[in-house]
């Protein structure tokens, strides 16, 4: 073969070598899913469910990182995963507030929403809870107690859904709350602790103290399983209808056939047994969304939620 052809062909394979190692299949190295609170609630366990199915089901490391917020919420965490890359190796586990609420609150990296959704798996058994020694063990009776005393609320963050909804039902039953304080964690010992008066949280971080708290309403439109005497916060006040939901994000300029292997993934972790047995001992929902109805329900929480916003402004 004469020395010029050698060469051409030498160049070549390198050339193809290059391009083989730049169009690597997903995924070839770590992947990390992002939770933006800290463990142990139902987010960080079914996040961490499929963390374990895609490292099986790919060959590769994977780690479930969680950030909380610090008082900030959710949006900490969701600009890390803004600021990755958009090649599928961060991955978003977020609640209804990062595409809903993080657009609107002036945080450059979130607004226009750097996000698409892949899928949602979960919708929170969402609560308004006091202590059970309270003087007040309905929401009626809290409106009551409320117009002649001082009444504390403490939530995850003043601009998350769950906060503005459980103040807004204030102000559809005449009352108001004195003050309140946010927290990454809100469980047993916050109640216990005396800090704040009311709480809104999930159902799985008061679980283990269920029988000393009493439950005053659940965010939604369905009563949970396990408390199905507490009315919902829908039956209290229709307009007040939204679900909590966790779904999984990523950047929006993430190829699609790496979206997909996500995808694919996820969606038979939230089939699983294992899944729909913790859904059966928590009272939540546990499920698979497409990304489409994702999008139509983004939509939907968008125009609730700016009606809420409108009501609590007046």
């Amino acid at each position: 073969m004469p020395k010029f052809a050698k060469s051409v062909s030498a160049m070549a394979l390198a050339i193809m070598a290059v391009a083989g190692a730049a169009q690597a299949e997903y995924p070839e190295k770590p992947v990390e899913f992002v939770v933006p609170w800290p463990p142990g609630d139902l987010e960080d366990v079914l996040t961490r469910m499929i963390a374990d199915d895609f490292s099986e089901a790919y060959g590769v490391p994977t780690a479930v990182v969680n950030k909380p917020g610090g008082g900030g919420g959710p949006f900490p965490g969701a600009i890390e995963v803004a600021n990755a890359p958009a090649d599928g190796y961060t991955i978003g586990s977020f609640i209804i507030a990062i595409p809903v609420v993080g657009p609107q609150i002036g945080i450059p990296e979130l607004n226009p929403d750097p996000f698409v959704p892949l899928g949602n798996f979960l919708t929170y058994p969402f609560v308004v809870a006091t202590s059970g020694d309270a003087p007040y063990s309905t929401m009626e009776e809290l409106a009551a107690h409320a117009k002649d005393n001082d009444v504390v609320l403490g939530h995850f963050g003043a601009p998350l859904v769950p906060t503005q909804v459980t103040m807004g039902l204030a102000k559809e039953m005449g009352f108001s709350y004195a003050s309140d304080a946010a927290f990454d964690a809100l469980d047993c010992n916050t109640l216990a602790s005396g800090d704040v008066d009311v709480i809104n949280t999930t159902l799985q971080l008061i679980l283990p103290c269920l029988d000393d708290v009493s439950v005053l309403a659940s965010i939604g439109s369905e009563r949970i399983s396990l408390t199905p005497d507490t009315p919902t916060v829908a039956e209290l006040a229709p307009g007040l209808d939204v679900a909590l939901w966790n779904g999984l994000f990523v950047h929006a300029d993430t190829p699609q056939d790496v979206q997909d292997k996500i995808i694919a993934v996820a969606e038979k972790t939230m089939m699983s047994e294992r899944a729909q047995t913790l859904a059966a001992e928590t009272g939540a929902l546990v499920y698979w969304q497409s990304a489409a109805d994702v999008v139509s329900q983004i939509e939907k929480d968008i125009d609730t939620m700016s009606r809420i916003e409108g009501m609590l402004a007046e």
